[in-house]
């Protein structure tokens, strides 16, 4: 079977559409599928299909490294900022229920911890390129995954050594090696976010058809939709990882850090046993070759005509309906197609896909700032607030916990919903709703930050640093669940923005760049790391009111921008979804690709 059947951009109902306008032939069959007309697309419901064991097996993979992952991460904001409770040689709370203390360790201090906390989010959404070229150029997804699943692994070790009794003995040389596992495991962990996004995806191989169910309606299988429903459950998975952290919490506040550490460490080591388990069985893209070159002359050759010095009249020569015709070898009479022009027109219009899936992601990293701060910020307001034996980390675990409860909500009920009404939630308007309710997210957190300062009984203090005279926290009287809303809120507008980019990356890239493009849609969280880089200076305490609102303000203004840049492309869905999607045999690029090279294969 070659790569175009098993390929899961496909949108037949797109294509059909299409088809349909051009035949004019009401009841020819769909091309692609089996035999499903567009009469009975406009007759029958359309529903998802059901998804393969492989599909399965890769959910599991997400959900161990995501354990891992958020089972780590969540703790390094408290873990770093405060210090030793009273007594603890690992960072546990002795009679916290006394006490009401905060696990600790290093005490390094809020910037130090955001600042750290910072270089990890950004380190692991830049590493994600690297998973992705060598996976689309060398080692194929599943070979790459499981090599970066040993590394990952190898992170997670120092991690557990760093936060040993013996290593907080001394407290600069335990940060040295919590830095060294964070570029460890960065890079494992980016590599595999690069590739288990697609690689779930590819195992779904199913076309347009007909099915008749048990109750004896009739109804289509709608490729499209299944892959809707992979990735809504996709994201659900890593979300149940992610609950890992719930765990997390109360081991560093029970038993101490390394702890905490070791469990995540442990189940991380699953990931390399299911992927070697359903090896024989995986459907795997193997590497064919990098075309970022042939990409980069395709958009040379397109913007040459209208490059200037004057960045308007260059802008503006980028939005002529006739921009990549330059590039296209179908532009040039016979015989004059330039030397250096090694692609065929389809090719063209696969990068200039690309090109305009790209400039949506663009938009991201205000939105990612929204969310970077349920990962610390808010958990430094929970540590100040009435916790009643509630560890704050635990907070942050409302989030996923959120999203895993909505995602089966939204997938079979809001959704359909919408479809049967006729209302078309399209990419485009599914990202800006999430813009929006980020932005609601951060006015809740800001009201909320006014009230601390207003209520903490150190009013001339840093709420989260209150302490009575003995020592021990002296917090807001407001109990730490009022802290819910930030963390609900952020995770739907996850499932309207965070989700629909993975789709978005996934269907828009051409077959030889799935890896690197999703790489590209993650490399904006890096960016919104670099500005919260950037923001150092005042994400400090006594500014998170007017932090939270400005981001609050950035993500309306921005979420507006978006929809009148990128509306038309709702438009453009069905066309762009079908760019690529024939039986061609492919270009000759450098390296002169055959399409023998180009099929589909199983480990």
């Amino acid at each position: 079977m070659s790569h175009s059947e098993k390929d899961v951009a496909l949108a037949p109902e797109s294509i059909s559409e299409k088809h349909s306008e051009h035949s004019g032939d009401y009841d020819s069959i769909i091309e692609g599928s089996e035999g499903v007309t567009q009469r009975d697309m406009d007759t029958y419901r359309q529903v998802a299909d059901r998804l393969p064991f492989t599909a399965w097996l890769v959910v599991v993979v997400e959900f161990a490294e995501r354990w891992t992952y958020y089972g780590t991460t969540n703790l390094y904001n408290n873990y770093i900022r405060a210090k030793l409770p009273p007594g603890s040689i690992d960072g546990r709370v002795l009679d916290y229920r006394v006490t009401g203390g905060v696990a600790g360790a290093l005490g390094k201090g809020q910037q130090t911890s955001f600042s750290i906390r910072t270089f990890n989010s950004f380190w692991v959404y830049i590493t994600p390129f690297v998973g992705g070229i060598l996976a689309d150029t060398m080692w194929g997804r599943y070979k790459t995954i499981m090599i970066f699943s040993l590394v990952c692994l190898a992170g997670h070790v120092i991690l557990v050594g760093s936060a040993t009794p013996a290593s907080l003995k001394n407290l600069d040389a335990s940060l040295g090696l919590l830095v060294l596992s964070i570029v460890i495991m960065g890079l494992g962990a980016g590599a595999i976010k690069s590739n288990v996004s697609p690689m779930i995806a590819e195992q779904y191989t199913g076309k347009l058809r007909k099915e008749t169910l048990k109750s004896g309606e009739v109804v289509v299988k709608s490729p499209t939709l299944t892959i809707e429903s992979i990735y809504l459950y996709f994201y659900a998975a890593i979300n149940f990882g992610s609950c890992g952290a719930i765990s997390a919490a109360f081991l560093a506040r029970d038993h101490g850090f390394w702890s905490a550490y070791l469990v995540p460490t442990c189940i991380f080591a699953l990931v390399p046993v299911v992927l070697v388990i359903g090896r024989k069985n995986y459907v795997v893209t193997p590497p064919r070759g990098s075309i970022l070159l042939e990409t980069i002359r395709v958009i040379r050759m397109a913007l040459s005509p209208h490059w200037s010095f004057n960045l308007y009249n260059t802008c503006k020569g980028t939005q002529s309906p006739n921009f990549w015709d330059p590039a296209k070898p179908s532009s040039y009479p016979k015989g004059q197609v330039p030397a250096k022009i090694t692609w065929d027109d389809e090719f063209v219009g696969e990068v200039a896909r690309t090109v305009k899936a790209c400039q949506v992601f663009l938009f991201f990293p205000i939105f990612w700032l929204c969310y970077s701060q349920i990962d610390g910020n808010l958990g430094t307001m929970a540590a100040s607030m009435t916790l009643g034996g509630t560890p704050p980390d635990l907070i942050q675990n409302l989030n996923p916990i959120a999203i895993i409860i909505m995602i089966p909500i939204f997938d079979n009920v809001i959704y359909p919903f919408l479809r049967r009404m006729g209302i078309k939630f399209t990419p485009i308007k599914r990202i800006t709703a999430g813009f929006f309710v980020a932005g609601l997210a951060m006015v809740y957190a800001a009201a909320l930050q006014h009230y601390l300062y207003k209520l903490s009984p150190c009013h001339d203090n840093l709420p989260s640093e209150c302490e009575r005279a003995d020592g021990f926290p002296d917090p807001v009287p407001l109990n730490v669940w009022i802290i819910c809303g930030p963390y609900i809120l952020v995770g739907v507008a996850e499932i309207f923005a965070s989700i629909t980019s993975l789709e978005y990356a996934f269907t828009k890239a051409p077959k030889r760049m799935k890896s690197v493009v999703m790489a590209f849609a993650q490399f904006q969280n890096a960016l919104s790391s670099a500005l919260n880089f950037a923001l150092i200076p005042v994400n400090v305490e006594h500014r998170f009111t007017w932090l939270f609102g400005s981001f609050a303000i950035a993500a309306w203004c921005f979420g507006a921008l978006f929809f009148l840049i990128f509306r038309e492309l709702d438009k453009q869905e069905a066309q762009l979804n079908a760019i690529g999607q024939g039986d061609r045999q492919g270009f000759q690029g450098e390296g002169g690709d055959s399409q023998e090279h180009l099929r589909d294969t199983k480990v």
